[in-house]
């Protein structure tokens, strides 16, 4: 909706006591939820489906077999974010180099997608304007992008081109600016609460920095 301009108002549900309104309309009990008029959507995909069809632009391709590719790399974000979370949401060094150790594998095959599905220099994945995939991946590599901060693995140095489409991601302000104000911060708390080692290195780097 901020890629398109779109007039919206958010409310923030905390997922750790979600109010019964929103449980009402929400049938998996996840966000986000989409309500248009009388009518509640919900999943991040058809959600993004939905405005896309009824919205100009369009970010999907016009392009109905290369829409379909694009399409099916959104679904791999599944297995994407299913690697950073064995990085990102381990409780110990050694299941966080587990982690470290498997992720190149997923990495290898977006880094082939950006350099054959696109065709071009980017900065985004079909080219120099957000699209769909871009908002599916967006979320998960800002918390990439804040673990490695953190951790400083070089986890993206052998794979340039997704670390140059997550920069640009980092530096869209549609990007940014949908999660909420104080994400970083819930983050963190998040990454304590389940006993993280990536939260035991924040907590260093904060008193080394005193």
């Amino acid at each position: 909706m901020r890629a398109k301009n779109v007039d919206f108002e958010v409310t923030y549900i905390d997922l750790r006591d979600k109010p019964d309104w929103f449980l009402e309309i929400s049938p998996h009990g996840k966000v986000p939820v989409l309500k248009v008029d009388d009518d509640i959507l919900f999943e991040s995909n058809a959600i993004a489906e939905f405005l896309d069809e009824t919205v100009e632009p369009r970010l999907h391709p016009a392009d109905a077999i290369k829409r379909a590719r694009n399409r099916a790399w959104t679904d791999f974000v599944a297995d994407f974010s299913s690697a950073l979370s064995k990085i990102i949401y381990a409780k110990t060094k050694d299941a966080m180099e587990d982690g470290l150790a498997k992720a190149p594998k997923v990495l290898s095959r977006l880094e082939e997608a950006l350099a054959s599905e696109r065709g071009n220099d980017g900065p985004y994945f079909n080219g120099d304007t957000l699209c769909l995939v871009d908002a599916a991946y967006g979320p998960f590599l800002r918390r990439l992008a804040m673990a490695e901060a953190a951790l400083g693995t070089g986890l993206l140095k052998d794979f340039p081109l997704v670390q140059a489409w997550s920069d640009a991601l980092m530096a869209n302000d549609a990007v940014i600016s949908a999660a909420a104000p104080n994400f970083a911060d819930e983050f963190e708390r998040a990454l304590e609460r389940r006993g993280t080692y990536l939260w035991s290195r924040m907590e260093a780097s904060r008193a080394g920095a005193k």
